[in-house]
């Protein structure tokens, strides 16, 4: 009797797996649609990220050294103090990302704030250089001196399962930035980035935001101002640049032949520009170029741009 007791018990265990998943095999995709993946997953950040060096080698190289990402604090323009007077360590924080699967499979991220501001972020870099040969032993600089910061309104993310593209729409400013263009001999000092405002036809319907506003018809750039929350959308249309675009796999343009290539395409893009300094000659990175004055582009949008991205090959040089 005992002998049969094990085999029961072994036979009962052995069993389990089997049982379990032929109560898993009842439950049909509506009610595993109830069980999990309802909420979503959300993730809380900060950060700060450095990197010594990103090199890209073909035949040459291409290098960029020194790069710091963070909050605005990572720059000196951007840097803010404490009550205590102290420098505050350049964080990129305050960020939530939402990550959701849609009914129909599409992947949705959302990146937003804890504390429902706009994200401040910073960046700086040493220098971009083009290398000589596979050892690197000579340079040209391209850029240096480079820091920048502002701040993101928006970046939301859709994988559409329908047409495997990635749409990527965000909002930002660049509150300050300046560089050195070294092979050229040119300085750029305080370039500001903005949203178009409300002087813009962002819809293409021959009114401006303000006239559209002005005229009371209740919806302004596509946006329903009856609707909650629709006096942040405009502001955010308007008082940040704003980029749609879409990234996947496809074909060339044009009489292009290649396939497979990595697609871009720019939906639109809404700015306003401002180069408060533009230095030539002199000691640029010393700050002691000769300014020639500043730049302003006004209501710049960039629609319907397509870009193909691939590899090709080197063929080689014949003299005759």
């Amino acid at each position: 009797m005992k002998g049969l007791k094990k085999i029961a018990l072994a036979t009962a265990v052995a069993a389990a797996p089997f049982a379990a998943q032929a109560e898993l095999k009842a439950l049909n995709d509506s009610a595993m649609g109830n069980v999990t993946g309802q909420a979503g997953v959300t993730i809380e950040l900060e950060t700060k990220v450095s990197i010594g060096q990103f090199k890209y080698t073909d035949e040459g190289s291409f290098a960029v050294n020194d790069i710091v990402l963070g909050g605005a604090g990572v720059t000196a323009d951007g840097a803010v103090t404490d009550g205590a007077g102290n420098v505050t360590n350049g964080l990129l924080d305050q960020l939530k990302i939402d990550i959701d699967v849609a009914d129909d499979g599409d992947a949705v991220i959302h990146v937003g704030t804890l504390d429902g501001n706009p994200i401040d972020w910073g960046m700086t870099v040493g220098s971009m250089e083009l290398l000589a040969g596979s050892t690197g032993t000579s340079s040209t600089t391209l850029i240096s001196n480079m820091s920048g910061w502002g701040n993101l309104a928006q970046l939301d993310m859709r994988v559409d399962t329908a047409t495997d593209h990635l749409n990527i729409v965000a909002a930002f400013d660049v509150q300050d930035m300046d560089f050195d263009v070294d092979f050229l001999g040119i300085g750029i000092r305080d370039m500001v980035v903005t949203g178009a405002g409300m002087n813009f036809d962002y819809d293409g319907n021959n009114q401006t935001a303000e006239e559209e506003l002005a005229a009371g018809t209740g919806v302004v750039e596509g946006i329903d101002m009856t609707q909650t929350g629709a006096d942040l959308l405009l502001g955010k249309l308007t008082t940040y640049a704003n980029v749609n675009l879409d990234v996947y796999k496809g074909a060339g343009l044009g009489a292009s032949t290649a396939t497979n290539v990595l697609r871009v395409d720019v939906n639109n893009v809404y700015m306003d520009v401002n180069i408060a300094d533009i230095q030539i000659g002199g000691d640029i990175a010393g700050g002691n170029g000769q300014s020639i004055g500043s730049v302003n582009l006004d209501n710049l949008a960039i629609t319907d741009t397509k870009l193909a991205i691939y590899g090709h090959d080197i063929s080689p040089v014949t003299t005759p």
